[in-house]
């Protein structure tokens, strides 16, 4: 099985380098706590990312639906999440937009692993550009990023220490509805742990967070010290079951847009600016943001073709059950089928950056006679 990014070619017009930098990315890490691009092709006017398919659900959905959920289990999920990112920084690699969107079930198990989705903002270190580019979710971000300073792969560690807090009481460290309020809480780095929410969450815990969300990024603990922390390899977390009141505060708190809102590039031009960090952040915001790229991309979850057997896709967007048949002795009925022109225009090939990009031409398709099959909307 597997999941297909759709992307319209007009949608990366004067963006060639930030789908050239995520393929990049992409290509280079295999983790089994990362999802995998598997392969690349194209058409005239859509690049199709083929994804290594992930149907667990996102993690805070998970959590909710949960009956028990204890310490000791978000001490688990923290631990993936950290050796996977310590492997990307071993690659050189920032991730830049961690957050429990991004972090997905690989299965409906309940003893499913988790994985680490969405490469579209990641940065390779040493390619010769300094970061400073303001990007990621507001509520996530470290203050050196909002401080407009060059910064380092020490800013998935403050990312994953926020989302140790939520999963631990349920609601943010940082919040409030006006942003220049929220950024200025941020870069103090001034949270606290709040009773009667962390009456019941282990001292060792909080320690653990708190070297995670500290202000000096030259302080903040690295991945590899998380993973060496009492609360991660030892056994100081809790097993008392802090589900109720965990969950209760996710259904109140996530509902709120704002924490599901990638960076706006104007927008944060115009609060850095209230906030007087600067008069000018000329070619430092990523105006593609997560959220618009959403909106922009088509995603399919794909059947694996088996030996010229039926192949069966459901959009994730719009609702689409797309499908193609080779064979008549398929095990799935073949159903009367029309094309899907939304998504899937023809013919599709294998796209160019199949190999290490040396740059992209979105103007045609790859020119190879190799097409795979067809694919129509089942009605």
């Amino acid at each position: 099985m597997f999941a297909v990014k759709c992307i319209p070619k007009k949608a990366l017009k004067g963006k060639e380098s930030s789908i050239e930098n995520e393929i990049a990315v992409l290509r280079r890490i295999k983790h089994e706590n990362i999802v995998a691009l598997e392969d690349i092709y194209e058409s005239p006017d859509h690049l199709y990312l083929i994804m290594q398919l992930v149907s667990g659900g996102e993690l805070f959905d998970r959590i909710v639906e949960k009956g028990f959920y204890t310490e000791k289990d978000a001490s688990t999920l923290i631990r993936q999440v950290l050796d996977a990112v310590n492997y990307l920084h071993s690659m050189g690699i920032v991730h830049r937009d961690l957050k429990p969107e991004n972090l997905l079930y690989f299965n409906p198990q309940d003893e499913s692993k988790i994985m680490i989705s969405d490469f579209g903002l990641s940065k390779m270190e040493g390619s010769g550009d300094v970061m400073s580019t303001a990007c990621g979710t507001p509520g996530y971000v470290a203050p050196e990023v909002l401080a407009q300073k060059p910064y380092s792969k020490a800013v998935d560690c403050w990312s994953i220490g926020v989302i140790a807090y939520i999963l631990l009481c349920g609601y943010p460290p940082f919040y409030d509805e006006n942003d220049s309020k929220l950024f200025e809480q941020i870069l103090k780095a001034d949270y606290e742990f709040d009773a009667p929410y962390w009456d019941d969450i282990s001292d060792s815990a909080k320690d653990f967070i708190s070297w995670l969300m500290e202000k000096d990024p030259a302080k903040r603990f690295t991945c590899e010290q998380a993973l060496k922390h009492p609360w991660i390899a030892g056994d100081t977390a809790l097993c008392k079951n802090i589900h109720e009141s965990v969950s209760r505060q996710m259904r109140k708190n996530f509902a709120k847009s704002k924490w599901r809102q990638a960076f706006n590039a104007t927008a944060v031009v115009r609060h850095m600016r209230r906030l007087q960090l600067g008069s000018s952040m000329a070619g430092s915001i990523d105006s593609s943001s997560p959220s618009a790229r959403q909106n922009q991309n088509q995603r399919l979850v794909l059947s694996q073709n088996q030996g010229g057997q039926k192949q069966n896709a459901q959009s994730l967007n719009h609702g689409h059950v797309v499908q193609s048949s080779t064979s008549k002795n398929s095990p799935i009925d073949n159903n009367t089928a029309a094309p899907c022109k939304e998504c899937i225009p023809t013919p599709i090939t294998p796209c160019s950056l199949a190999s290490p990009p040396t740059g992209l031409d979105l103007s045609r398709p790859h020119p190879s006679a190799v097409t795979p099959p067809m694919l129509a909307e089942t009605k």
